[in-house]
């Protein structure tokens, strides 16, 4: 049963989306409204991003998390400027189902155990940035797309199933705010090498976009841009998906 989940990225109060994870624009509605207008449209999660907390040393969004819970009940995962176990609970302390580790996870492997050792594997969600190289292979890219590494996106997404991340929240940085299609070889390779749900996310343009992620193996397919320019709609994607034999929820 395949999910379709509401990608939000926050920079302060604000709601924004860029184009490769930068250049940030923001919305003009606080994001909880957006949120609301999903959840009413049948969307299955919500995932806030901070978009500028590693890089800027900025607290987590625990008053917009907190403001959402009111009038959204669907899970919400939070990602963005977590780098302990108390900067996780906090997360869920203030209504979180799940915390995304991204930047702390490149540089400190072994917080995905410790954070699945003290919440639970189903709590924690680790967010790649992938990249394509020169060679045509994909690296982790982290702080935001700002960061490079030689790590191997196949060979992380592997390693961290199996230091007890419950999921992997894959971003494709070519694709993200493009608006041009999602990176299918990118969720292809992940997908098949791990036994956790991933997450597709970067480059939805079109209801078929859901679909062809779904039928490579991703569980979920994250949206951002075509949703908060009501390009589509939830009710859209889903019926789509139906129509082309995708069991969603």
């Amino acid at each position: 049963m395949k999910r379709l989940i509401a990608r939000l990225d926050i920079k302060g109060n604000a709601l924004v989306k860029g184009i490769h994870l930068e250049g940030w624009r923001a919305l003009p509605n606080h994001p909880n409204e957006y949120c609301h207008q999903y959840y009413l449209q049948g969307i299955d999660e919500i995932i806030y991003v901070d978009a500028v907390a590693s890089l800027y040393n900025r607290d987590s969004i625990k008053d917009i998390i907190q403001k959402t819970t009111e009038n959204v009940f669907v899970p919400i995962t939070v990602g963005g400027g977590i780098r302990t176990l108390k900067d996780a609970q906090e997360i869920l302390r203030s209504g979180a189902d799940k915390v995304a580790i991204c930047t702390q996870a490149v540089k400190t492997p072994e917080i995905i155990s410790e954070l699945a050792n003290k919440f639970g594997q189903q709590c924690v969600v680790l967010s790649i940035q992938a990249k394509r190289n020169a060679k045509g292979n994909y690296e982790v890219w982290y702080d935001v797309a700002r960061e490079k590494t030689e790590i191997d996106v196949v060979e992380w997404a592997v390693k961290a199933a199996q230091l007890g991340a419950g999921e992997i929240l894959l971003t494709s940085i070519d694709a993200e705010g493009m608006e041009r299609g999602m990176d299918t070889d990118l969720i292809e390779q992940v997908s098949k090498a791990v036994n956790i749900p991933v997450i597709a996310s970067g480059g939805f343009s079109k209801p078929q976009d859901f679909v062809d992620a779904a039928n490579l193996g991703a569980d979920a397919i994250a949206v951002a841009k075509s949703l908060h320019y009501g390009k589509t709609n939830v009710q859209q994607i889903k019926q789509y998906a139906k129509d082309h034999q995708i069991i969603v929820r």
